[in-house]
């Protein structure tokens, strides 16, 4: 069993992801090519739905083997909680997706910026969720989730955060903002992250018991916003190939981390 400063510096992985990327507003220019954007935001979308059925869904349904043809069930209870629950905050908090002229959310007077800022933070809630949900359970020591199979999550999430975080500064920097402010900009979107994940873990005694419906949850939140978000921002016109080209990719990297580390 790990201690609880490794499971809080396992939490502060995609953080770093987020931030190395938001750095990139130092050493690029202004602005992002249009297919370039699509591509990186197919791949952070292949992370997210491979690391939701690898490292989420599917523990959570082997947890429950006891239930018979009934292990789903908490799994598909979790996954629609965690839906449920992105679509309250989508449908509550302010926020402008990128690339998009009409802003989401309650009708509340705030900056262009700010509301982008916001609809990348709601994005990372559900991540650093998962993260800290599988840390919890490697930290109780009976959600049969091993120390590799949490940092493979960790990292995957990382590994999509640094296109991530390059997506929210450079905008930002291209919109007249100066670069140190972009890059804090992008830093702060992350920072929901470690502190969801901290939640979790700090909760982590209390959740071993309902450990399938949490690791569902997460995997719900993220399948929201691949669906609602991603998918929809890589596919746009000009029609091109090259978001579904990364987005496989993406969902191979996190496949080959979670049964290679797992």
């Amino acid at each position: 069993m790990i201690h609880v400063n490794e499971a809080v510096r396992g939490a502060l992985v995609p953080f770093m992801g987020t931030s190395i990327g938001a750095a990139l507003v130092f050493m690029m220019r202004r602005t992002i090519h249009p297919l370039i954007q699509r591509a990186l935001t197919g791949f952070a979308a292949g992370v997210m739905v491979a690391a939701s059925v690898w490292s989420l869904l599917l523990p959570a349904i082997e947890q429950c083997e006891g239930m018979g043809p009934w292990a789903f069930a908490p799994a598909a209870g979790g996954f629609w909680l965690g839906v449920g629950f992105l679509l309250l905050l989508d449908g509550t908090v302010p926020h402008l997706h990128m690339n998009s002229e009409s802003a989401e959310g309650a009708h509340v007077a705030l900056s262009r910026n700010l509301m982008l800022l916001l609809a990348v933070t709601i994005h990372n809630i559900p991540e650093g969720m998962a993260v800290g949900v599988v840390y919890a359970g490697l930290l109780t020591g009976r959600a049969g989730i091993t120390a590799l199979g949490a940092f493979s999550l960790a990292l995957g999430i990382a590994i999509q955060n640094v296109p991530e975080g390059a997506i929210i500064s450079l905008p930002l920097h291209a919109q007249g903002m100066s670069r140190p402010r972009a890059f804090l900009g992008g830093v702060l979107t992350g920072a929901v992250e470690p502190l969801a994940a901290a939640l979790m873990i700090t909760l982590a005694q209390w959740l071993t018991p309902a450990m399938p419906w949490f690791l569902s949850f997460a995997a719900g939140a993220m399948f929201y916003v691949v669906v609602e978000e991603l998918i929809p921002e890589m596919s746009q016109e000009p029609h091109s190939n090259v978001g579904t080209l990364l987005f496989s990719a993406g969902f191979t990297v996190m496949m080959a981390l979670d049964v290679a580390l797992g």
